[in-house]
């Protein structure tokens, strides 16, 4: 299965427990849509009968309605699940959850030689290794799994190419190694490890790893008439829908919304304060000073790499600034923060000020699911304007320009880019930590993903895209002022 065959079929599996909502039934709506969506004599995509395709869609529309899918009980209805999820209080802790029957398709990740291994005289892989992992059996190279540390220099070593790594998509994308499998060669999350940045989400292609949705709650507070339902959407959103941030806002109300706030809001509040923590750190003589507004970074200082805490800003993120604005105009409210970014689930759950998180492709759910055309929608301004600065958060670069943009002395800064974190990119941020300096820079940036917020795995659009209409809505917004 494809990334964006998974994609569409996520998206309406949420289409249709959020259609399923609004009905009389939810809970025997959503027992029956594994069967609506394969009914019996229907062609089967993925699987080798329907019943374990709808077997599978159940374990998928599970994770939509908030829960895990490691402790499955075979015999409890979907109806039963979805009567839990409108009886929750609050989330599951962990944000992520692995369907096992998905997760069928990788080998264990090892270095191999394959076929086409000569034997050469030479045995230019078995002088490459250092580890005393590879010898010769039957004319040909082989190696020992217990010694191989996957340096990957015998791969180098080889004139034929002969010798290949065996991947695991979801272990290759996790940055710190929080992914393993159990004895069932089935994935794992340590959440100990784990710093929630989703790239196992983006990587695999069976759509076997999930987040747990939390939009049935979303909707359970929308409908309240008691309950007055604050969004706060991400500055990445400009570039997600077929619509303006305008427009949003007032398809956001048509979707049961009370107010919508701009989260670039709390992000002028972050430039002014980074700006400010920066120059004074200067003065004081430290080398060099990151940035603290990716929730994915922040998770990795945390759990792996809590030694570059003292380089980190202490400034809030622009969904703590905003929140606090939310909170204090509506103290009664539930605000729900709008997100491309797997992440900011942990940032959610340690802000008292946040009550939930939607992604862009659940928003999208419940548009289409209310029937919504959000691009017909007639635009509606905001009640406090953002700068153009604070809009281009979601866009790799766009924070570091921002605390420039408000400096006293503009040649103070000497930025550099962490455009993504991986293992190297880490191996990187450790070395700046260890020799206590940064060449060449002192104002760090650091994105969990590749191209900034636009780049999220739970993102809509091509980063191309959406950065050409986030453009097209700097063009009309003001600068910061100090």
């Amino acid at each position: 299965m494809s990334n964006s065959q998974t994609t569409e079929l996520k998206q309406e599996i949420l289409e249709r427990v959020v259609r399923a909502f609004f009905t009389p039934d939810f809970e025997e709506y959503v027992r029956l849509i594994p069967y609506d969506m394969r009914p019996k004599g229907s062609e089967v995509p993925y699987r080798c009968c329907v019943y374990k395709e709808r077997a599978i869609l159940k374990e998928r529309i599970k994770a939509e309605l908030g829960f895990s899918l490691e402790d499955d009980i075979e015999h409890k209805l979907l109806s039963t699940y979805a009567k839990e999820a409108l009886e929750r209080k609050t989330p599951e802790k962990d944000v992520l959850t692995v369907l096992d029957a998905a997760c069928v398709g990788c080998v264990p990740s090892r270095i191999y030689v394959t076929d086409l291994c000569q034997g050469c005289v030479a045995r230019p892989c078995q002088s490459a290794c250092k580890f005393g992992a590879i010898e010769m059996v039957n004319g040909r190279s082989k190696i020992d799994g217990s010694k191989c540390k996957n340096c990957k220099m015998c791969m180098k070593a080889c004139p034929y190419n002969a010798i290949v790594k065996l991947a695991v998509p979801c272990e290759d994308a996790c940055p710190v190694g929080a992914i393993n499998k159990n004895q069932n060669n089935i994935t794992r999350i340590d959440f100990d490890t784990c710093i929630t940045c989703g790239k196992c989400v983006a990587a695999c292609p069976f759509g076997a790893v999930y987040e747990k949705s939390q939009i049935v709650d979303v909707m359970k507070n929308i409908i309240d008439e008691r309950k007055q339902v604050v969004a706060m959407i991400a500055p990445s959103i400009a570039g997600q829908f077929n619509c303006s941030v305008f427009q949003l806002k007032t398809a956001m109300k048509k979707a049961g919304f009370s107010d919508v706030v701009e989260v670039a809001q709390g992000a002028d509040i972050t430039t002014l304060t980074e700006a400010k923590e920066f120059e004074e750190r200067m003065a004081e003589g430290a080398p060099f000073m990151t940035t603290s507004c990716c929730a994915g970074y922040n998770n990795l200082v945390k759990t792996g790499l809590k030694d570059i805490k003292e380089f980190k800003s202490t400034t809030g993120t622009p969904l703590y600034y905003t929140a606090q604005i939310v909170k204090e105009k509506y103290p009664e409210c539930v605000s729900v923060f709008i997100s491309p970014c797997v992440a900011k689930r942990k940032e959610v759950q340690e802000n008292p000020n946040v009550d939930y998180l939607l992604t862009y492709p659940e928003l999208l759910a419940l548009f289409n699911g209310r029937d919504i055309k959000f691009e017909e929608c007639e635009p509606e301004q905001y009640e406090v304007e953002s700068s153009k600065q604070g809009r281009n958060y979601g866009v790799s670069g766009g924070v570091s320009d921002a605390v420039i943009s408000v400096l006293k002395d503009k040649n103070l800064a000497k930025p550099y880019i962490i455009n993504g974190l991986n293992k190297e990119s880490i191996k990187e941020l450790k070395q700046f930590v260890k020799n206590k300096e940064c060449p060449d820079c002192n104002l760090l940036e650091v994105m969990a993903c590749e191209g900034g917020c636009i780049g999220g795995n739970e993102s809509l659009k091509p980063q191309r895209d959406a950065k050409k209409k986030i453009n097209a809505l700097l063009e009309q917004s003001k600068d910061i002022t100090r």
